[in-house]
């Protein structure tokens, strides 16, 4: 895209001139001498009127040099018609990355439980909650897939969107009246949720969590902010997008090539430079280089959800911990190590507390083998949109405990705990569905070996369509009819 500058043939600033019935200055600084009256002490009282007069000719005496000036962005490219195609597809591709990143939040039940929920003070706006199902299996695999995804893939549009219009950024004065105050806050907001939101969700695809605070709660609520604001600005803009698309024809964009490129006709939004550079790229060669960005983007994203061959593509999946070959070889986020598990904890030591009402039972592992087994072919999705395929995985159902518990009919939730020291989600709360689900299972075993330390040795949970972290690792107790 055609680069914007500040250009040192701009003409000069227009002089002020005195305004009518006023007297000019004199030679040495003053009034002239026909009927002039010298300043007397008294009329410092009108010192503040002066001052504020003086403010206000400031902001409405023109731009100072630099970005407030229109004539400082030249990019020919720029209009309502380019601005209105990268809005258009935000238009479509946010209300579906919001819509996908509710449901992940649903998928953690957090109405159920403290322990399940990151955001307590979510108030109304858990409005929408609902208990999570566990058909298709694969539900959160493609749901949260999709919100990571996306986020990735839209990256350049949301950078060529802002560039296209951040000559409204700048607009002078900031302020010229209450709308237009409300005006600048809106776009604020929008601009500053987009980026927060944007880099946080990066960030976290990565594993990177050097902003402050919890992931999950500064993601939440950043999302109701800028999806407020991306409201506002749609009800009010898309009029504007609407004429502009229908304004210029995109076969006809398509088709032009860089020396016949002209910028659109100047209009009330701005965007037009009154004093466009020639164009060193056509508008067919800027939406070609978006969309060239965000197949690539796509191309090293999309594997870590889709798998199969496309997974060797998905160079921006969390690396470092894939631990190798094997029927424990799937990718992994948190390590034994890294929750301070101790040898002792998943050691011959290790028992399972089985608790109901007015019922405890304690087993040891050889006791839990010694139970009914059943397998179940399930993958895991995690938060940050990468899944495996289905691993086979074998133990005992959580159905077949809560009748151990004291439930032989319907169950109810369970609260699962784990020996895991550091980290979050230590314990969750799993729905009565779940548990009634015949393919949840308290799993030994995995493609058949046991499971290795960093998959959850001595036994872990598996539930179908469960979010990664609420499938807990290194369980030791399993509470039946209790959240908490």
């Amino acid at each position: 895209m055609d680069t914007d500058d500040s250009s040192p043939d701009l003409p000069p600033p227009t002089p002020v001139r005195a305004a009518a019935g006023m007297p000019s200055a004199g030679p040495g600084g003053g009034p002239e001498a026909h009927g002039s009256t010298p300043t007397r002490q008294g009329d410092q009282a009108d010192q503040p009127t002066s001052k504020a007069n003086g403010f206000r000719t400031v902001l409405g005496g023109g731009p100072p040099p630099g970005p407030t000036r229109p004539e400082f962005w030249r990019s020919p490219l720029r209009g309502p018609w380019l601005t209105s195609v990268f809005g258009l597809v935000l238009l479509i591709g946010i209300p579906v990355m919001f819509v996908t990143g509710l449901l992940s939040y649903a998928a953690y039940n957090p109405d159920l439980a403290t322990v399940n929920d990151q955001t307590p003070n979510k108030g109304w706006l858990g409005f929408y909650l609902f208990s999570w199902p566990t058909d298709p299996s694969w539900l959160y695999r493609l749901t949260q897939g999709v919100h990571v995804t996306l986020g990735v893939v839209l990256v350049p549009v949301l950078l060529a969107k802002l560039w296209s219009v951040i000559p409204k950024l700048f607009s002078w004065p900031p302020v010229r009246s209450v709308a237009h105050a409300l005006e600048r806050l809106s776009l604020l907001l929008l601009v500053g949720g987009a980026l927060f939101e944007f880099v946080t969700g990066l960030l976290n695809v990565q594993l990177h969590y050097i902003f402050p605070g919890s992931f999950y709660t500064l993601h939440f609520y950043g999302a109701w902010v800028f999806i407020g604001a991306f409201v506002v600005h749609i009800v009010f803009r898309v009029p504007v997008m609407v004429r502009a698309l229908r304004g210029r024809r995109l076969r006809t964009e398509l088709r032009t090539p860089t020396d016949a490129t002209r910028p659109e006709p100047p209009d009330a939004t701005g965007l037009v430079s009154p004093r466009p550079a020639p164009a060193t790229i056509s508008r067919r060669g800027a939406l070609g280089t978006v969309g060239l960005g965000s197949l690539v983007l796509f191309a090293v994203t999309a594997g870590q959800s889709i798998g199969g061959s496309l997974r060797r593509t998905a160079l921006l999946a969390p690396h470092g911990q894939e631990p190798g070959s094997g029927p424990n070889g799937f990718q992994i986020n948190k390590t034994a190590a890294s929750v301070g598990i101790r040898a002792a904890d998943i050691g011959p030591q290790w028992r399972l507390v089985v608790r109901g009402p007015g019922y405890e039972r304690t087993l040891t592992r050889e006791q839990v083998l010694a139970l009914p087994q059943h397998e179940a072919a399930l993958p895991i999705a995690c938060v940050e949109g990468w899944s495996t395929a289905d691993q086979h995985w074998s133990g005992v159902r959580l159905r077949d405990l809560a009748t151990m518990a004291g439930f032989p009919g319907e169950p109810p939730e369970v609260f699962v705990e784990s020996v895991e020291r550091g980290g979050s989600f230590g314990s969750t709360v799993l729905r009565a569905n779940q548990v009634h689900d015949p393919r949840s299972l308290l799993a030994l075993r995995v493609n058949g070996a046991d499971l290795s330390p960093d998959h959850g040795y001595p036994a872990r949970i598996i539930v179908p369509a469960n979010p990664g972290v609420h499938n807990t690792k290194w369980v030791t107790r399993l509470t039946f009819g209790a959240a908490t």
